[in-house]
């Protein structure tokens, strides 16, 4: 198998995603090379789906641009695709008089970052918006603008859409050489051979492993686990808004939220780890995660755990995204990518257009018209399938056996059990899979006879 094309991405996670479909709708051939099964089998099955105003980014830095400029895309773009949005906002709480002396700083920087409409929240206003926290939450920084999103439908769309305007996706596609050619390069990935002029390096948490390919890697990986607990659907009603802490100079900390499936989760933590493949879960972590949430908010007290999970976030050394184009290589670094990625990857695809167009030739004039793929309806206060009836699968989740049929067929079916997942809600629900896991897991394997 072999092909020649304008561009070839590495890495098939959000920002890869972003990148193909920007290119595709430009005009140009393009392929896109995914290690994993599935596409979002890395760091982007693991995210916490939170669309970031950039209201706490570094100042001037390329990641508060790529946040912002992929927000309003995100934004302008999303129903076309119908893609959801939970309009939830954020509070920075502040739980200590220490922390209640740094609110006036977090809200002047962002201002700074052109964030206008945060603003101090009272005790008083605090409790009103948010009657189910611990009486210890003194004050509050509103963000107006931070929302939650579902985390796999948005890059699925940007996929799905950069295959309609004629890219190519292989999964299972490892890249392992990068041959240097007159025009371009020359990736092997097993039996298969792809050629590119340009290649673009979102290989994720192998970023640095596909980068010393062509250079010696001026960044390493330095992968950081997040693991969260999820509490069953009744405990969304406790809260309303994303509750964010008062970062600290070590950490971030963990976070509060609600998910657009129905549920409450806190997390990530941040643990550097030398995993890549997958995040495990430890116990006491988990344990500690839940016993800070139900500080948080007392009710949540003898609310069972739906799930946990951990995800891994590609950091590097830098403070930074590390995104750069080698002229003299043919090649573009996309790494670094953290925990904002999802936000900021159509602004990261923006960003990296700027840098082909400014380094290897303007993109052509007439592009063609766009076609808008429309994604099934996941989020829980949308009209779902299951309520138009057919026959339901999954009841934990209410997912029907359409929805599970038509993710296992078109141009980008799924191609393992996680892919499925991620495309329908199944076995992600209270049982884990424990009443519907036969069933999906057979309907998984009579489509992939079908395809042998």
């Amino acid at each position: 198998m072999s092909g020649r094309f304008d561009i070839a991405v590495i890495g098939g996670g959000v920002v890869g995603l972003a990148i193909l479909r920007r290119f595709a709708m430009a005009g140009l051939g393009c392929v896109l090379l995914e290690r994993g099964a599935d596409i979002l089998s890395g760091a982007s099955k693991g995210n916490s789906a939170l669309l970031h105003t950039g209201f706490d980014a570094p100042p001037k830095s390329v990641e508060l641009a790529c946040m912002q400029a992929g927000y309003e895309e995100y934004l302008a773009i999303r129903k076309n695709f119908n893609l959801p949005l939970l309009e939830t906002s954020a509070m920075v709480v502040a739980w200590s008089e220490e922390e209640k002396a740094k609110l006036d700083g977090i809200v002047e920087k962002a201002h700074k970052n052109g964030v206008a409409d945060v603003r101090l929240l009272s005790q008083l206003e605090l409790r009103i918006r948010e009657p189910k926290l611990a009486g210890e939450a003194l004050a509050a920084a509103l963000v107006p603008g931070e929302h939650v999103i579902d985390p796999w439908s948005a890059p699925l769309a940007y996929a799905r859409q950069a295959l309609a305007h004629g890219a190519v996706i292989h999964r299972n596609a490892e890249v392992k050489v990068a041959e240097r050619q007159d025009e371009g390069w020359l990736l092997k990935a097993g039996a298969l051979s792809v050629e590119a002029r340009i290649v673009i390096n979102a290989a994720g948490l192998f970023g640095d492993h596909i980068e010393a390919l062509a250079r010696p890697s001026p960044f390493t990986i330095k992968p950081r686990r997040g693991q969260f607990v999820v509490f069953d659907k009744p405990a969304a009603r406790l809260v309303r808004a994303i509750i964010l802490p008062v970062p600290t100079e070590r950490t971030k900390g963990v976070v509060l939220f609600r998910t657009i499936f129905g549920n409450l989760a806190i997390g990530p933590t941040a643990e550097e780890t030398e995993e890549r493949e997958a995040g495990s879960c430890d116990a006491a972590t988990l344990a500690r995660l839940k016993v800070r949430a139900i500080e948080m908010v007392p009710a949540l007290e003898g609310v069972g755990v739906n799930a946990i999970y951990a995800g891994l976030r590609p950091a590097t050394e830098r403070q930074d995204y590390v995104i750069e184009a080698l002229k003299d290589k043919n090649w573009i670094t996309v790494a670094g990518i953290r925990s904002t990625g999802l936000t900021a990857s159509l602004g990261i695809a923006q960003y990296v257009e700027k840098l082909y167009a400014k380094n290897f030739g303007k993109l052509p004039k007439k592009k063609p018209t766009a076609i808008w793929p429309r994604m099934p309806a996941l989020a829980e206060h949308e009209l779902r399938a299951y309520r138009r009836g057919g026959e339901i699968v999954c009841h934990c989740e209410w997912v029907t056996k359409g929805e599970i049929e038509a993710a296992l067929a078109g141009e980008l079916p799924a191609q393992d059990l996680g892919g499925l997942k991620r495309r329908t809600r199944a076995m992600m629900g209270r049982c884990q899979g424990f009443n519907c896991g036969a069933a999906v897991n057979a309907m998984l394997q009579e489509a992939q006879r079908g395809k042998a």
